[in-house]
């Protein structure tokens, strides 16, 4: 599992559009480290109060910072700069278009802070800006193997080489489910609790098919047929029949795999000559898609048996 380590710059080149922002320093300083997935408000240190100052976060500047540093003297303000660039702030992001004064972009440069500035009002840039970072800072891996939407269902399709996935997988896109990923996944957890998969953006809607090649499955079978991210809720692993000693033929133990410390629903398919494996996994998402709602058909079934046979002359 990585943890990304997230610079003014790679925040700035990823999100900067989105959020407006303008940097209208010399461009000193993006290399700085942002160690906190959020954005603080400077008010407390501005005015002197620095024991608790949230320094490794980027810094926004609203109307209520500005208006009370220009309220202050020319000695003060100074001071009280001096102090808030003596930590090691990634950034600061003037929001509402305002503009930093002369004295203010002197100190910055001469601790190497970049200063942005965006049109954006303070809230909604604070708010959008977290979720971004959020995002940057989540944990993130690789995991081998395809990955499909299938009804609102994101199932990772495992297997060894030659087992047959990019061919359930086409099967699948022929079927109209959407492909998330060809072979390589990447996979990133979101709040704690869900994990996202997606491509690389460089691979995204291309798929290898062994004996035919490269193709490009959006120009094949439209748009509709590429997603380009899905939460994982289901891992099907292909095997050849052989190597499988216990197949589960009644499904009553939900098996788990852990991605990223998540654990994901987990089914092992045995693979033979004849089995139509895209059928089987579309019928697994289904099943779990039923099992997600509350409903589990093997359960069911066990409680019938059970009730028949404790009814007395059954």
């Amino acid at each position: 599992m990585a943890h990304p380590s997230v610079t003014v710059e790679q925040f700035y080149k990823e999100h900067g559009a989105a959020l407006q922002m303008r940097l209208i320093s010399d461009g000193s300083g993006l290399d700085r480290a942002i160690r906190e997935p959020t954005v603080n408000r400077p008010g407390l240190a501005l005015s002197g109060f620095t024991r608790y100052f949230a320094h490794k976060r980027i810094q926004t500047i609203g109307h209520a910072e500005s208006y009370f540093l220009q309220s202050l003297s020319n000695e003060v303000r100074e001071k009280h700069l001096a102090d808030l660039f003596a930590f090691k702030i990634p950034c600061v992001v003037f929001s509402r278009g305002l503009k930093p004064d002369r004295e203010f972009l002197r100190t910055a440069k001469a601790a190497n802070v970049p200063i942005f500035q965006t049109p954006l009002v303070t809230m909604k840039f604070i708010n959008a800006a977290t979720l971004a970072l959020e995002m940057m800072f989540a944990p993130r891996g690789t995991e081998i193997g395809s990955m499909v939407d299938i009804l609102g269902v994101g199932v990772l399709i495992r297997g060894e080489s030659g087992i047959g996935k990019s061919e359930a997988v086409l099967a699948l896109i022929e079927r109209g489910y959407s492909l998330v990923s060809d072979d390589v996944t990447r996979v990133t957890l979101v709040d704690g609790r869900e994990i996202m998969g997606t491509s690389s953006d460089l691979t995204r809607s291309h798929m290898e098919i062994r004996g035919i090649g490269i193709i490009n499955v959006a120009a094949m079978f439209g748009v509709k047929s590429i997603r380009k991210e899905k939460t994982l809720d289901l891992v099907v692993h292909l095997r050849q029949w052989e190597d499988v000693s216990n197949v589960d033929r009644l499904g009553l133990e939900q098996e788990f795999v852990k991605v990223l410390g998540i654990d994901i629903p987990h089914m092992i398919i045995p693979v033979r000559p004849g089995r139509d494996l895209a059928r089987l996994i579309e019928v697994a998402a289904f099943q779990t898609k039923l099992k997600l709602s509350g409903y589990n058909a093997a359960q069911e079934l066990n409680e019938r048996l059970i009730a028949h046979m404790n009814t007395p002359g059954a």
